[in-house]
């Protein structure tokens, strides 16, 4: 019973490691985000693309309401999985901070700086009473002032990753694995959004995909762009992976 209400303590403590050094409440927020729907960010010889996934509840719900990629600044775009409230705040932080920059130097936020901005607000998160870690993760990417992609991937424990081309939220796994199996550097924004359709098709172990409840975004020179669904349903459809059956 004791080593029971001591396991407890752990789990209820935000901020209290446990004797093998782990805060459970860290590890149960990336529980949180692999329960999420995948997000994918590719970075390309002069971008990112972003492509998440989506799921409506109902078929009354009106798909453009799932909102899983926003603008934060003109060269920046946020991704996320987990939970989109949490997302949402972070989301936030980003916007603010990039403006905070804009004002104070009169020039765009740089892309490494701005991870480690929110990165760092999470990690406030993680040792504070009163207070959980976000069950969330995003994906930060855009184009440096020198016309420079990055992609960085952000953990509910605080910790900011750089990538060329990373998976979120559920079978993240998997997609990651098609994406280290068929990255290429240098590619462009084309060939970087269909590898990142690709990667969603193949976690959904061939079922096809459906642009509805989907959003994708291209972050280059020309700023931040989101595909309408009409265009993504397109390009899904023209690259066969759509969910449509063969006649």
């Amino acid at each position: 019973m004791q080593g029971n209400s001591q396991q407890q303590a752990y789990d209820r403590g935000t901020n209290i490691f446990s004797p093998d050094g782990r805060l459970y409440q860290v590890e149960y927020a990336r529980e949180a985000v692999k329960r999420g729907s995948p997000t994918v960010g590719v970075r390309f010889e002069d971008g990112v693309v972003f492509v998440a996934g989506g799921r409506l509840r109902s078929s009354l719900q009106v798909a453009e309401s799932i909102e899983k990629i926003h603008k934060a600044d003109d060269h920046v775009g946020v991704a996320s999985a987990g939970h989109v409230a949490d997302a949402r705040q972070l989301v936030d932080v980003a916007r603010r901070q990039a403006q905070v920059e804009r004002l104070r130097y009169s020039e765009p936020a740089d892309i490494e700086s701005l991870t480690k901005e929110v990165t760092g607000y999470i990690q406030e998160f993680t040792q504070a009473g009163g207070a959980r870690p976000f069950g969330a993760a995003l994906l930060v990417g855009g184009v440096d002032d020198g016309g420079t992609p990055r992609l960085f991937e952000t953990d509910p424990s605080g910790t900011p990753y750089e990538w060329e081309a990373v998976a979120i939220g559920g079978n993240a796994d998997q997609i990651q694995g098609h994406l280290e199996a068929e990255y290429e550097a240098g590619i462009d924004a084309e060939a970087a959004l269909e590898l990142a359709l690709r990667a969603l098709e193949d976690a959904n172990e061939g079922g096809g995909l459906n642009a509805e409840g989907m959003s994708a975004a291209v972050v280059d020179d020309d700023g931040f762009r989101e595909l309408s669904p009409d265009e993504l349903s397109d390009t899904i459809a023209g690259h066969s992976l759509d969910d449509e059956p063969e006649e």
